[in-house]
């Protein structure tokens, strides 16, 4: 294992807050409050625990995990032929009562199965895959269909359309290249990032910037990123503070990409970092602490390393390999939880693996406010001790779901969220106080 030559301190569990301002409780987003997998609200162990099913609707096909706005769930899935050859299907987006799981209303809208340059690995996914957006200061909520379809919808007046447009047909975004081991394109995955009135998604254009950002109110296009390289399959850009200046970090297909988006100078490049997997799987969306971002992936790579980001670049603080696949790092009283076949529990400040356990496969964790991991995979949801020195399970619930795990687990008010890629959407009662 490298590892810089001045010691690192231990880092505190907080990461750098997303534009998103919203209640603890909710889960308005991909990933959640800060989009980091971090909630501050406990996890009601261990009068919540094993929780109480509230109940079960087949939401439609696709990868979107569901989020949580008030007493509200949005969800995002696809209903029509599975197939790639007839692209005769739509999206439904679906507002469900979060206690109940009742559809209060929903649209939608028509959409292919697949992306319109859909290359490779085809008969494992399907419909959408990014992670809608609530925005809670205008009631907003923002999708992207697979196709690259970016919808506004107003929350307040029954998922009322505001405005939409496409990357592919406005910024001739082309099929990705091959990044070795053949040529791989998922279509879109990125979920939006709220940053005061700019709304900022990975689009892919080699003319506009991988990078883009849109009025939240309008659409309007307001900069895009210098970096112009192509789009990843990533779940979306994370901001970051670097010497008191405000960042976007996104692992595109290439590099982890780091930009600024202060006044005066949105968009340009002040880090650029190469990392490219095989088959077009640069997925795992980034971690950041303060001026730090961990990434990870597998196959070629099969590592998990730290950088430092100042306005110069990037310093390299440790690499190690232990990594994930699919699921995102969440960072957390000054350690790395992984998943990844097992949930992993690495040392922030290092990199070395505290311990391991448990059977997830492909799947999602989140840290509650009382030190707990939720770790969703394999059909199972299970309840960790996040801060003991060993694997330490305190409760798990078999069968779930059934298809693969790749949507987040979600927690918001009380309700922990499990869905899965075939659309099956459960909800569990997991505060102490039972209603």
């Amino acid at each position: 294992m490298r590892r810089s030559s001045a010691a690192i301190a231990v880092l505190a569990a907080g990461a750098v807050l997303a534009g998103v301002v919203a209640s603890a409780a909710d889960w308005p987003q991909w990933r959640g409050p800060s989009r980091a997998g971090v909630t501050a609200e406990p996890s009601g162990h261990p009068e919540g625990w094993p929780p109480e099913r509230l109940w079960a609707r087949n939401v439609g096909a696709g990868c979107t995990s569901p989020v949580i706005g008030g007493d509200a769930v949005y969800v995002l899935g696809y209903d029509g032929p599975k197939d790639h050859r007839r692209d005769r299907g739509k999206d439904i987006l679906r507002c469900l009562d979060l206690r109940s799981g009742d559809v209060r209303w929903q649209r939608a809208y028509p959409s292919r199965w697949q992306g319109r340059h859909r290359r490779g690995d085809t008969g494992r996914y399907g419909g959408p895959n990014a992670t809608p957006t609530y925005d809670p200061d205008t009631g907003y909520l923002y999708t992207v269909s697979i196709d690259g379809r970016l919808h506004c919808w107003n929350t307040r007046k029954k998922g009322e359309p505001v405005w939409n447009l496409s990357f592919y047909d406005e910024y001739e975004v082309p099929q990705r290249p091959d990044a070795g081991g053949g040529r791989r394109d998922y279509g879109y995955a990125t979920s939006p990032l709220i940053h005061g009135d700019a709304l900022i998604v990975e689009v892919g254009s080699p003319a506009r910037g991988t990078l883009m950002a849109f009025d939240k109110r309008t659409g309007k296009p307001l900069w895009g990123s210098q970096y112009k390289e192509p789009a990843g399959h990533t779940s979306g850009p994370v901001l970051l503070t670097a010497e008191g200046v405000p960042c976007v970090a996104n692992l595109a297909l290439r590099h982890l990409v780091v930009v600024r988006i202060d006044k005066g100078h949105e968009g340009e490049t002040i880090a650029k970092i190469p990392w490219q997997t095989h088959f077009a799987n640069n997925t795992p969306t980034p971690a950041v602490i303060d001026n730090r971002v961990i990434v990870t992936s597998s196959y070629n790579i099969s590592r998990t390393a730290m950088f430092e980001i100042s306005l110069k670049g990037a310093e390299r603080l440790w690499i190690t390999r232990s990594h994930a696949k699919v699921g995102s790092p969440v960072v957390h009283g000054g350690r790395v939880f992984l998943v990844h076949g097992k949930l992993r529990c690495l040392n922030v400040a290092d990199g070395e693996e505290i311990w391991s356990g448990g059977r997830f496969d492909h799947g999602t964790c989140l840290v509650t406010g009382d030190d707990k991991v939720i770790a969703f995979g394999r059909g199972d949801v299970a309840l960790v001790d996040a801060v003991a020195d060993e694997y330490r399970e305190l409760s798990r619930v078999r069968g779930v779901v059934r298809d693969v795990c790749y949507p987040h687990v979600a927690l918001g008010h009380g309700v922990l969220l499990c869905k899965d890629r075939g659309g099956q959407l459960v909800a569990f009662g997991v505060s102490a106080e039972k209603e």
